[in-house]
């Protein structure tokens, strides 16, 4: 029992409805022309930081970070809360490490940015190769989600109903990439992260408010509610079945903060800042928005927790993807007035609109990856008007195998794909990015160990986890081939990617290190002060 009335189900459809008209329209006004590739990847770098900001906080707040984090708050307490914080954490890593860098390296893509000092077709397929592994699975989850998601909300069942929105919603997202580029996306994410943080702030203040504002006792209540006790409170309840709960949580926190820093639809973002000084106000307006979300969460998961207990939410969904929602219903208590029937229905849109933008802009990264890393990258002098039709082209080959994929793995468990994502990024993308932007002596077959050496040891130890068999909740409880016992494969595969970056820059001898030492000096002032910007 979800305790959405007819009325709830029938004004979010006419929600969603609308929204989808309105953000598509925007996208269609918005997008660039056939020839201006700058506009398509970067739009011109016309966003303000406070707008940037937002969008960059909207492309990182994904739906697996909405729904997902929420359940683990609602679930596991304290557990959910080092989860949030270390989200907000991974964010200021990329503020303060890679954001200036990254936008001085590059200029649209990964490729572009790993390629400044070590450039040639490899290093630029590879880097395409490792972008489309880090983000598919994230797109899986969020398009298989989003049937779900609508079931629950408009209290439908039938698998060819979930099956129709997956689909539905895929050609929406891809159309909001394909049309709208950088900027369209852009105004999508802005629009989602302001409806998300508005409704997420009135609930919490509704929710407060049933507790005399005191959130020692929204706390202690949702301790009591949780059928565990004090283990609430305490670190470790949501690792406690494996053998060893505290590494575990250790290894999963260091796979968000380093993974999520690094994802490419969020990186990309940095290049649409017009100077060093843009992305700094940007990266303040996005961990901002970040840390304002977290608040926000962790008092709609405990609040869902204490208001309706954490049976009911694990019955609604094993993984507590519907936490959010229910506390957010739960907030209103039994009679729920005209509104705060408006304000649930606006709290629905907001996590449709997050399912919307969040897969549009990594299917715009895929796709930009695609036609400027693989297929730019093969014909000299490109004309611009054919590299747009072949970034269009490959938001369409991105978005439809996506689309089907989803369909498929729909009735599993997803937890293992979100995993992956950020595993990838933290055991290649991280090494990559940190050697690429500071080591002088990196060479190229460095660069190529890391990407495809930690990309293989997270591909290699990802089906022997517990996310994967070996328990009621993970993706094949049927079977058990647990090998690795721990939830993510970070205790192995991150260190695996520093070494075999240095190993493969080792290998490559004296010579090869010191060319590539002398090649970072002549672009070091470009990099790390932004002297000059490639291509500007």
């Amino acid at each position: 029992m979800t305790g959405f009335d007819d009325s709830s189900q029938a004004m979010s459809l006419v929600a969603f409805s609308t929204v989808a008209t309105i953000t598509l329209l925007l996208c269609v006004m918005t997008g660039p022309d056939s020839d201006d590739l700058d506009e398509f990847y970067t739009g011109y770098g016309s966003l303000s930081p406070m707008r940037n900001g937002l969008a960059i906080a909207g492309d990182y707040i994904s739906a697996a970070t909405v729904l997902g984090t929420g359940g683990v708050i609602a679930l596991f307490g304290y557990d959910g809360i080092v989860l949030a914080l270390s989200t907000a954490l991974s964010l200021m890593l990329l503020m303060f490490l890679l954001a200036e860098p990254l936008r001085n390296a590059g200029r649209f893509t990964m490729g572009d940015a790993l390629t400044r000092r070590t450039p040639g077709r490899a290093v630029r397929m590879t880097a395409c190769v490792v972008t489309l592994a880090a983000l598919l699975p994230l797109m899986l989850v969020q398009l298989a989600g989003t049937g779900q998601l609508l079931a629950f909300i408009l209290g439908f069942s039938g698998d060819s109903l979930k099956t129709g929105c997956i689909i539905g919603l895929g050609v929406l997202m891809i159309s909001y990439a394909a049309i709208g580029g950088m900027k369209g996306t852009a105004l999508i994410q802005i629009l989602k992260i302001v409806m998300l943080l508005g409704s997420g702030a009135v609930v919490s203040v509704l929710i407060l408010n049933r507790f005399d504002w005191n959130p020692g006792a929204l706390f202690d209540t949702a301790a009591e509610n949780s059928g565990v006790g004090s283990a609430f409170l305490s670190s470790g309840l949501q690792f406690a079945g494996g053998p060893h709960p505290r590494l575990d949580m250790i290894t999963a926190q260091l796979a968000v903060v380093l993974g999520g820093a690094c994802l490419p639809h969020v990186t990309m973002r940095m290049y649409t800042a017009s100077s060093a000084r843009q992305v700094r106000r940007s990266m303040s307006w996005a961990v901002s928005s970040v840390a304002l979300f977290v608040l926000v969460i962790t008092v709609v998961g405990f609040g869902a927790t204490a208001l309706i207990g954490r049976e009911v939410i694990a019955g609604a969904d094993p993984q507590g993807n519907t936490a959010y929602l229910l506390g957010s219903r739960a907030a209103f208590g039994e009679d729920v007035s005209t509104a705060e029937t408006l304000l649930f229905t606006t709290v629905t849109t907001a996590i449709f609109l997050t399912l919307l933008a969040s897969v549009a802009g990594m299917i715009l990264s895929c796709a930009n990856s695609l036609a400027h890393d693989v297929f730019a990258a093969r014909v000299h002098e490109m004309s611009e008007r054919r590299e747009m039709l072949l970034a269009r082209l490959s938001a369409l080959a991105v978005g439809v195998p996506a689309i089907i994929l989803a369909t498929l793995v729909q009735h599993r468990s997803l937890q293992p794909l979100v995993t992956l994502s950020f595993c990838l990024g933290a055991s290649a993308l991280a090494p990559a990015l940190v050697y690429s932007l500071f080591w002088r002596r990196y060479t190229r077959t460095g660069l190529l160990c890391t990407l495809i050496g930690g990309s293989a040891v997270v591909l290699v130890l990802m089906p022997g986890t517990n996310l994967v068999s070996g328990s009621p909740a993970s993706a094949f409880p049927g079977a058990d081939f647990n090998f690795f016992p721990f939830t993510t494969t970070g205790l192995v595969s991150i260190p695996a990617g520093f070494l075999l970056g240095w190993l493969g820059t080792v290998a490559s001898g004296r010579q090869k290190s010191e060319e590539q030492r002398k090649q970072y000096e002549a672009v070091e002032g470009w990099i790390l002060a932004g002297a000059v910007r490639k291509g500007s």
